[in-house]
């Protein structure tokens, strides 16, 4: 069974390679993004409390999330796809925990590398289309600030456990998931 862990700053293109994986893997997709935002869309206690953080470009607390995560854990039968968790290398340490109590383990982490100046370029050009009003220019360059101190580490976590596989994120997006499907599929061999 697979448990994949998609990672890459925001506006690397995680979405659009997650809904390509889940599809060829049939895997459950558990998006942090999706599931906060969700939280927001029903205006609960817990999701206003999200937005005001989200919409400051923070983090939102490893509580809130891990809960969120063990119960996707517990009611997956398939395979999972992690996309936008782990955040930091106390949720990867966590995201490990959890996995084993549910008698699993993580197959890899696929981190997708943009340059700084191309992710910035997207994340502008996706708020003009989605009108998300986390994708402001002030919002994004903190999130690029908050996600290269405290999620960036998280690939040398996974890398020292060689669970690592680092692609290229520019360019075609089909060239761009053939290049994950190979490597994921060489793991398998």
């Amino acid at each position: 069974m697979l448990n994949i862990v998609l990672f890459g700053a925001p506006g690397a293109g995680k979405g659009t390679q997650s809904d390509l994986l889940v599809a060829k893997y049939h895997l459950n997709h558990i998006s942090t993004g999706d599931l906060l935002r969700k939280e927001i869309a029903e205006q609960t206690e817990l999701g206003k409390r999200i937005k005001s953080i989200m919409d400051a470009g923070e983090l939102v607390s490893d509580d809130i999330v891990v809960e969120m995560i063990d119960k996707a854990i517990e009611a997956d039968t398939q395979g999972i796809l992690f996309d936008g968790f782990p955040r930091n290398v106390a949720q990867a340490e966590t995201l490990d925990t959890l996995l084993s109590k549910h008698g699993r383990k993580l197959t890899c982490m696929v981190s997708l590398d943009v340059p700084r100046e191309e992710l910035i370029r997207r994340m502008l050009e996706r708020a003009k289309v989605s009108g998300r009003s986390d994708d402001n220019e002030e919002t994004i360059k903190n999130r690029l600030k908050e996600y290269e101190a405290k999620t960036l580490p998280v690939a040398a976590y996974y890398e020292a456990k060689g669970l690592h596989i680092k692609v290229n994120g520019m360019g075609d997006i089909q060239t761009i998931s053939q290049d994950i499907i190979s490597r994921i599929e060489a793991l398998q061999q």
